[in-house]
């Protein structure tokens, strides 16, 4: 097969490279392969790259807070703005440098080395090269290193099948147009417009190009290689990792099977199971332990504690599995139409017994008095089915969000059968729906779903399932794509609200403590003194406030403050009766400066001038009667209230400080019996984690954490609507947990739950070791 002739200049759009315009009828076919390869590259590393640079700013603006100096700080939030600047152009440069890159390949041309390469000489010796392209070249080299490591399987099947596309011309990793060298070539390139950024933070966006593309590759080799090889190329190809099928049935077999399907392999022509790699090598691990624990169990421990004998039966095809699944998923029954409690031991049986259902199902359609699935479907049936009855035991999950979970098994079952890299990949469509699903249902709960928007919305996604899934896994990305609009449309409202009651919070918080501040100022100096009413009456109430204001607006450790203060020292000095004429001279010196600061306070706190005049006329008499001067006729008595202006909605004065909130737990203080452990989950919770509270009526309130105080050391709650719920301390919240009235939601994803719960219980029904004779 000759090689088919591309030329890069021969469009003026870069993204469309004519494929074979001068390839013979012998050709047309190969040339259509590269392009729809190259489309399904372009299309693919387009939405991952997006999704790298919608996360920019949330990365850089967090190195910005944590920054060392202004410096630094500055730094980041410039290469946001330019991110944000220049990313229309970066997305397009890639795209051109991806598309460029197949061109290259179709006409033979090798890739350029980058500058960590090009830094040695042909003698071995190092070159110039500029040191922010050698850092970068390096890093990316580094990346690319550790991808063509994990993905080495999936890509040496392509570089095989693009060799044959090429006219037999060995394909690299290095030459490959879809390989990780050179989509991170193509990055570090466009990159190249952050012309202002520093290196530092174009380093910290490459490496997340590693994050967000490079570890992300395995569905778009995967979805490659099974295109080239529904074409006709190579399809004899056998992976590394490939379990052949032998013709006995046994329980090798089927440990053999269950290993190639959770590995995430699809079903080879000769009847075996190319394994895909994982996303993530703590899910393969992970899997690996599954699969050999299902492999190894003997009989069955789960639902119908048996395995089906193959005795000469045929073995159902995955095709008419699906078939007598579809038939079942027909006949459900109608969803809840309210949000409704559960029966968790029938819902649970339910579940279980599924897998009687279908091979009665089976039966009924096959005439047959018996019927034979393969081991590794069995497996995939009861794995699905612990699952869901996870799902059902969840307390993460409020009961009526169980019930419309618990009625996807069987889409999750078919989707299980027809793609078994469901339970290996966490970026799998139908797992992330699922744990969108659980992480939105987390917050449910009656009061703040009043109006039944999250559960109808729900529903609505259950009932999708249920009634468009047949055989199309798209299905779910389309779910999972309007679900996570309609959560993303919520959570903007519900940001509004919570920004709302935090900042109320925040307000109501800096008000207490600046009035405790006040109050221990004046109290302090007032206490041990049996002032005249006049004058405790102005300090505990107008220059209280004063106090309050100049602590809220400049901070306790103003100048302003600090001579508010003095004030207070000078004021309650009058009520001393002088002695003498150089005391006498001192107390009228002092008196103007007195009333010039009394007054600046009066107006601060919005006083009036007429209380302001004859609030210093009841001073200025006060103050002639301790200098010994002739006062006017006595007058009746004062109303020190009428004076100072006070109204029936005033603000009290202050009598007493107000308490700071404790929230130190010493363990050896046995008056204090709070449990040690539960303080300490209180204080390793975090803003965004969510807690179930329960009152005395059994009503349940689910709240994320939104707000710790820094000064009181509150916890602030709301519900999924952004509105408050709750505000505890730390030893509130732990009696709460350790006396069962509140509870700590899992953050964990469902899916990675239930696969760790399932371990260990398939872990504990192994049969134990047999006893060695006497």
């Amino acid at each position: 097969m000759t090689p088919v002739p591309l030329d890069p200049h021969a469009n003026a759009d870069p993204k469309v490279v004519d494929i074979g315009a001068h390839a013979s009828a012998d050709n047309d076919h190969v040339g259509g392969l590269l392009v729809a390869v190259r489309e399904m590259t372009l299309k693919e590393t387009a939405n991952l790259v997006a999704a790298l640079l919608d996360n920019v700013d949330d990365t850089l603006f967090d190195l910005a807070e944590k920054a060392e100096s202004n410096a630094s700080q500055t730094e980041y939030f410039d290469g946001m703005r330019e991110t944000r600047k220049k990313r229309p152009r970066i997305e397009r440069l890639f795209g051109e440098r991806v598309a460029r890159g197949f061109a290259d390949f179709a006409v033979g041309r090798q890739p350029r080395p980058n500058e960590a390469q090009r830094a040695f000489s042909a003698s071995g010796e190092l070159s110039l090269v500029d040191d922010r392209e050698l850092e970068e070249s390096l890093a990316v080299s580094s990346m690319v290193a550790k991808a063509d490591g994990r993905l080495s399987g999936a890509l040496m099947a392509l570089n095989q099948r693009l060799s044959v596309l090429s006219g037999g011309r060995t394909t690299t990793n290095a030459g490959n147009p879809l390989g990780p060298n050179a989509l991170a070539e193509a990055f570090r390139e466009a990159l190249g417009e952050l012309t202002d950024v520093n290196i530092r933070v174009r380093l910290i966006i490459l490496k997340m190009f590693e994050r967000y593309v490079l570890k992300v590759l395995d569905k778009l080799y995967h979805d490659v290689n099974v295109r080239l090889v529904q074409a006709g190329v190579l399809p004899q190809l056998q992976h590394p990792g490939v379990v052949r099928r032998p013709g006995s049935a046994g329980a090798t077999v089927r440990a053999a099977e269950a290993v190639a399907a959770a590995a995430g392999g699809p079903l080879d022509n000769a009847g075996g199971f190319v394994a895909a790699d994982a996303s993530d090598e703590l899910h393969q691990e992970l899997m690996q332990q599954l699969t050999a624990l299902l492999a190894t169990r003997g009989n069955s421990t789960y639902s119908t504690g048996r395995r089906y004998a193959t005795g000469g039966i045929p073995t159902l095809t995955p095709a008419e599995l699906l078939g007598a699944l579809t038939l079942l998923q027909g006949e459900s029954r109608p969803l809840p139409a309210v949000p409704t409690a559960i029966d968790t031991t029938s819902a649970v049986d339910m579940v279980q017994h599924l897998k009687d259902e279908l091979m009665a199902q089976i039966q009924r359609l096959s005439g047959a008095a018996h019927a034979n699935v393969s081991g590794s479907d069995e497996d995939t049936i009861d794995l699905v089915g612990m699952l869901f009855e996870y799902v059902l035991q969840d307390h993460t999950i409020p009961a009526p969000m169980q019930v419309l979970l618990a009625r996807m098994q069987i889409p999750y079952l078919k989707v299980a059968i027809l793609d078994r890299r469901m339970f290996a990949h966490a970026s799998h469509p139908a797992r992330k729906l699922l744990d969108q699903l659980a992480d939105a249902a987390k917050s449910w709960s009656e009061e703040s779903d009043r109006d039944h928007r999250l559960f109808d919305k729900v529903k609505a996604t259950v009932e999708s399932l249920l009634q468009d899934f047949d055989d199309d896994v798209g299905v779910f990305e389309r779910r999972l794509a309007d679900f996570t609009q309609f959560v993303e449309q919520n959570r903007k409202r519900a940001e509004l609200a919570e920004s709302r009651a935090t900042e109320a919070a925040r307000g109501r918080e800096r008000l207490q403590n600046a009035r405790r501040r006040a109050a221990q100022e004046i109290l302090s100096r007032i206490n041990d003194r049996n002032l005249p009413a006049l004058l405790r009456g102005v300090l505990t109430r107008p220059w209280a406030n004063y106090l309050v204001l100049l602590v809220l607006r400049q901070g306790a450790d103003s100048a302003d403050f600090r001579a508010a203060v003095h004030f207070v020292d000078d004021f309650i000095a009058t009520a001393d009766v002088p002695h003498g004429a150089p005391a006498h001279q001192s107390y009228r010196e002092a008196l103007p400066s007195l009333e010039k600061h009394l007054r600046e306070g009066l107006v601060t706190v919005a006083f009036q001038e007429p209380d302001i005049v004859r609030l210093l006329d009841e001073l200025r008499k006060f103050w002639r009667q301790q200098l010994g001067e002739p006062t006017p006729a006595p007058a009746p008595a004062l109303d020190t209230d009428a004076v100072l202006g006070v109204t029936p909605d005033a603000q009290p004065p202050i009598t007493e400080t107000a308490p700071e909130v404790e929230d130190d737990f010493d363990p050896d203080d046995m008056s204090v019996n709070i449990d040690a452990g539960c303080l300490q989950a209180v204080r390793e919770l975090k803003v965004g984690d969510w807690v179930e509270f329960s009152d005395d009526a059994g009503t349940r309130e689910r709240a994320k954490l939104s707000w710790i105080s820094p000064i009181s050391g509150k916890y602030l709650f709301v519900n999924r609507r952004g509105l408050k719920v709750a505000d505890r301390t730390a030893v509130q919240l732990a009696t709460e947990l350790h006396d069962n009235r509140a509870m700590i939601l899992e953050e964990v994803p469902l899916f990675d739950r239930a696969l760790d719960a399932i371990v260990d219980r398939l872990r504990k029904t192994q049969p134990a070791p047999p006893q060695p004779a006497r």
